[in-house]
C-alpha cells in the first residue's frame, strides 16, 4: 500500500491501516528517540509520537514523503521532551571540540576487530555527541534520508545538516582511530 493510500485509510478510521503505518515507521521513530532522549523515556515518547501522528494525520498534505513528515514529528517531539525536562543537549558546532571528547570515559582500545565490538564503540561515541549530530547521522546513515529531507525533518538549513554530518563523521573517525589505532574499516554500515 502506498503512503497516500495509507494516509487516506488512517484518516477514514481504519485501525488496521494505522497499525500498518506504525509497523512501517517504527524503526524510524525508535532510532530517533533512542538517539535523542534517555532510554527510560524512549518507549513512552515513541508512543506519544505515534499518537500525535494519528491525531494530526489530517494535516499531512503530501508535500513531502510520509517518512519525512513522521520524522519531523518525532524530531520535534524529542526536542520538546528535552526542553520540558531541562535537558538542553544542543551544543553549537564551534563549541564542540576534541578536548571535550578527551574527557569522556571510553573503554580501552580494542585489540580484536570484531564487527560487533566496533559497532558498539561507534554507537558509544555517537551517544556522547550533541543531539544535532546524533540526529543528522542517524537520519542519514541509518534511515537513508537525503540532505533536503533531513533539513525538512529538523528545520535546520541544508548547509548546517551537511556541516553536522561532516563534523560528526570526523569526530567518530578520530575517536575510533584513538580507540583502535590500526583500524581500516568502513564506518556507518547499515546492517
Amino acid at each position: 500500500m502506498d503512503d497516500l493510500t495509507l494516509v487516506e485509510q488512517v484518516k477514514n478510521g481504519n485501525t488496521h491501516a494505522f497499525r500498518f503505518l506504525v509497523e512501517k515507521y517504527k524503526n524510524l521513530v525508535w532510532h530517533m528517540v533512542m538517539r535523542m532522549v534517555d532510554r527510560r523515556d524512549a518507549e513512552d515518547l515513541a508512543q506519544d509520537i505515534f499518537m500525535k501522528v494519528f491525531r494530526d494525520i489530517g494535516k499531512f498534505r503530501g508535500d513531502s514523503k510520509l517518512s519525512t513528515w513522521i520524522g519531523s514529528i518525532a524530531y520535534h517531539g524529542c526536542i520538546d521532551h528535552l526542553r520540558k525536562h531541562g535537558k538542553n543537549q544542543e551544543v553549537i558546532i564551534e563549541e564542540y571540540t576534541p578536548s571535550m571528547l578527551a574527557r569522556i570515559d571510553f573503554p580501552d582500545p580494542v585489540n580484536n576487530h570484531d564487527r560487533g565490538v566496533l559497532k558498539k564503540l561507534v554507537h558509544q561515541i555517537l551517544e556522547t555527541m550533541p543531539v544535532s549530530y546524533r540526529t543528522v547521522i542517524t537520519l542519514y546513515h541509518l534511515e537513508g534520508f537525503t540532505y533536503p529531507e533531513i533539513a525538512g525533518i529538523t528545520g535546520m538549513p541544508e548547509g548546517t545538516v551537511k556541516s553536522y554530518l561532516s563534523r560528526g563523521r570526523q569526530i567518530i573517525q578520530e575517536q575510533m582511530t584513538r580507540l583502535v589505532p590500526d583500524i581500516r574499516m568502513v564506518l556507518f554500515e547499515k546492517n
